[in-house]
């Protein structure tokens, strides 16, 4: 992807009309041109100029596994530097989601979690993070599917990039360009407090939601190491001002390890700090990783979400079709940073 800044810039500089520009930028975003002589409402000359100044894409198509009946397909990606990168596209009967990452890697090392097993290697910029979603909607195009919804939970913490971060939603939202409703595009934190602070604030009605795991600080303490940061008041406290500040329902995130995160002390706890109406939990079976932790069994998954729901919490079980691709974040990334390093 390329921003429509530097495409007004570059057109600018080889004394093209300003229209040229609108031209390039949605055949990016809307045709999902790989190469500018795909680009055919541009003259031939144009076409060659753009392309030894320009590169379309910034990441390259590394290794890609679908599950079995076809709901979840992963992609790793290269970006122009070697770094790799993984987005995960999850098909329902009519939504298309697109799960992308915002880092290499992740400084936060959460105990379950594969992404902060490679460390941080550096930010994403937000070309990079924007062409995750459209080489799945190329791929969705010839069955006359579109990219429905994008969340930002792969690999990293969004809010360590805010900047790039809030400039790709933009370019995702962007009516000109790829179009996708600010509603249909969730951002979600490991609790990093003034990013939530200052996310609420942003004039666009993105999504929140917030990567709990845990309902009190002893456990999030090990399972979040962030959390001895922001405690889980803080990380309330500031969910509370999102709630109020943008009159949105807030979604937590909550991957279960079956023994450790849904005893009944975590289930009183959970129901004493999310509550409806404004507050919803999402149930997410833990992706084995290759450490200590163990995935529930559906029966465990049912158990809980009766036993919250028992107790007044709001939730529901998500849906995680990619376990038999190793969708789960930095999975694949490691397993190729790994053969890199070796």
């Amino acid at each position: 992807m390329i921003s429509r800044e530097t495409i007004a810039t570059t057109l600018a500089d080889l004394g093209e009309p300003a229209y040229r520009s609108r031209q390039v930028y949605q055949a990016l975003t809307r045709g999902f041109a790989t190469d500018f002589a795909e680009m055919t409402t541009l003259p031939v000359a144009l076409r060659r100029a753009l392309a030894e100044r320009l590169r379309p894409l910034s990441l390259e198509e590394v290794e890609t596994r679908a599950a079995p009946r076809g709901a979840a397909r992963k992609t790793l990606f290269r970006t122009a530097d070697g770094e790799p990168v993984e987005a995960v596209l999850m098909t329902y009967a009519t939504r298309a989601t697109v799960c992308v990452s915002t880092q290499v890697g992740c400084a936060v090392r959460c105990t379950f979690c594969a992404s902060g097993r490679l460390g941080l290697r550096r930010d994403l910029t937000a070309e990079e993070i924007v062409d995750q979603v459209l080489h799945f909607a190329r791929e969705l195009r010839p069955a006359d599917r579109r990219v429905t919804n994008v969340v930002f939970m792969g690999m990293g913490e969004p809010f360590h990039n805010y900047d790039e971060t809030l400039r790709a939603c933009r370019m995702l939202n962007d009516e000109d360009g790829f179009g996708l409703a600010a509603r249909a595009i969730s951002v979600s934190t490991v609790g990093v407090v003034p990013g939530m602070d200052r996310f609420s604030e942003e004039p666009e009605q993105f999504n929140l939601a917030v990567s709990l795991h845990a309902a009190t600080d002893a456990l999030r303490d090990t399972l979040v190491p962030l959390n001895r940061t922001y405690p889980i008041d803080e990380l309330f406290a500031a969910s509370a001002r999102y709630v109020r500040r943008t009159h949105r329902k807030l979604m937590f995130e909550y991957v279960v390890l079956r023994g450790v995160n849904d005893t009944d002390e975590q289930v009183q706890m959970l129901a004493a700090r999310v509550r409806p109406p404004h507050y919803h939990l999402n149930l997410i079976a833990y992706n084995q990783t290759g450490g200590d932790f163990r995935r529930p069994r559906t029966a465990d998954l049912n158990d809980l979400r009766a036993r919250l729901e028992s107790v007044g919490v709001s939730c529901t079980v998500r849906s995680s079709p990619g376990g038999e691709i190793e969708a789960a974040c930095g999975q694949l990334a490691l397993e190729h940073g790994a053969a890199s390093a070796d």
